[in-house]
């Protein structure tokens, strides 16, 4: 099954970016990952506080996730998977896409203002000649409307 890999984050794009993924994987018969991220250097503390910071991200990540994960469910019949990773961003993300021969397409929402699609988009797009796998870029000012027609 080709899943659409889709990245987790706290980024407003982030939501255009779940909703396209949810909605072209319900309309192909595709799955969804969930990818989120831990920065290391939110860690670099004495070892027992790291460990309770390090506990209380993976928490965040999944109440975050749970409130996607349902409405992928309800609206769109699609049950996502979600993965954790520790590590840079744009590692990760290319590290899971090498791993996971099933996952077909990389989803990221850009940043609707004027400084940019964002950080992530920026390197991601860089690394784009390399990757095994096509990028969809969403914009994060999409209206569900207008997602709902494109996918």
């Amino acid at each position: 099954m080709r899943k659409f890999l889709v990245v987790l984050d706290d980024s407003r794009e982030c939501l255009n970016a779940m909703r396209f993924a949810a909605m072209r994987a319900a309309k192909s018969g595709g799955g969804v990952a969930i990818l989120s991220i831990i920065a290391p250097e939110e860690f670099n503390h004495w070892i027992g506080v790291g460990d309770i910071m390090r506990e209380e991200a993976r928490e965040r990540i999944h109440a975050h996730f749970e409130v996607f994960a349902k409405w992928m469910r309800d609206k769109q019949g699609v049950d996502p998977e979600l993965v954790i990773r520790e590590g840079d961003a744009v590692t990760e993300i290319l590290a899971h896409v090498r791993e996971d021969p099933e996952i077909g397409v990389l989803v990221l929402g850009a940043a609707a203002d004027n400084k940019g699609p964002g950080p992530l988009v920026t390197q991601m797009t860089r690394s784009a000649g390399s990757l095994p796998v096509p990028v969809t870029v969403v914009p994060g000012d999409l209206s569900k409307e207008r997602l709902e027609a494109i996918t």
